[in-house]
């Protein structure tokens, strides 16, 4: 698939900055989301090796809602570090469409501000403290992201991760959730979970080999 192929599915002025990246072609992961129902707003869980063009999945899914005036989207990640690296990517290239914001601050602060902000990117605790302080805007909310969601697993943040996920779908029956990880152990399961399509497919942008490492040699199997 070929981006060229998304003009008429996506708005306008989201597909002038993809065009400016100089992205041609659709990775395989990418293809195999928008087929799934992924611009008609299907859950989907995206399990694909590192490199293979999750972010974009995310970013198809965010944009398009905001700028379709479907509402807000929210982009979790697992840590304070990633959140704000996402931040940055996402205000370089879409700051000008529509506003974004970081909240990954005092647990304890509401930050009603957050009701003026088409993007808010944030970490699973800061979110489930947010829901727990009833904040009014949660309702506008069209799409979530949450990656490295294999983080159910763990266990320190796999209890709240799992909670707030709950939440957000018992407080926002038509809400779309993205699920993305490389490293899912029971993907259709979580995806059954989540109500989600699954995504899966094997390709990544370096190929990846195997081998044992002795005495300064490699042998690769």
């Amino acid at each position: 698939m070929h981006l060229s192929d998304l003009k008429t599915k996506i708005p306008e002025p989201f597909y002038i900055v993809l065009e400016k990246t100089k992205l041609d072609e659709l990775r395989p992961a990418q293809e195999k989301a928008i087929n799934q129902g992924l611009l008609q707003r299907k859950s989907l869980l995206v399990c694909t090796p590192t490199g293979s063009g999750k972010t974009l999945v995310a970013e198809l899914a965010i944009v398009s809602s905001i700028i379709n005036r479907v509402g807000k989207g929210i982009y979790i990640a697992p840590l304070k570090s990633l959140a704000t690296e996402k931040y940055k990517q996402f205000k370089q290239r879409y700051g000008h469409l529509f506003s974004i914001t970081l909240s990954i601050g005092d647990m304890d602060d509401p930050e009603p501000y957050l009701a003026e902000k088409d993007l808010i990117i944030t970490t699973s605790e800061k979110l489930d403290s947010l829901i727990r302080h009833g904040a009014p805007w949660l309702k506008d909310v069209a799409v979530v992201v949450v990656d490295e969601i294999h983080l159910l697993n763990d266990h320190s943040r796999g209890p709240t991760l799992e909670i707030m996920i709950t939440l957000i779908r018992q407080l926002l029956k038509n809400i779309q959730i993205i699920g993305l990880s490389a490293t899912i152990g029971n993907p259709q399961e979580l995806a059954d979970w989540l109500d989600a399509e699954l995504v899966m497919d094997t390709w990544r942008p370096v190929e990846l080999k195997k081998g044992i490492l002795l005495q300064g040699k490699v042998e690769f199997y």
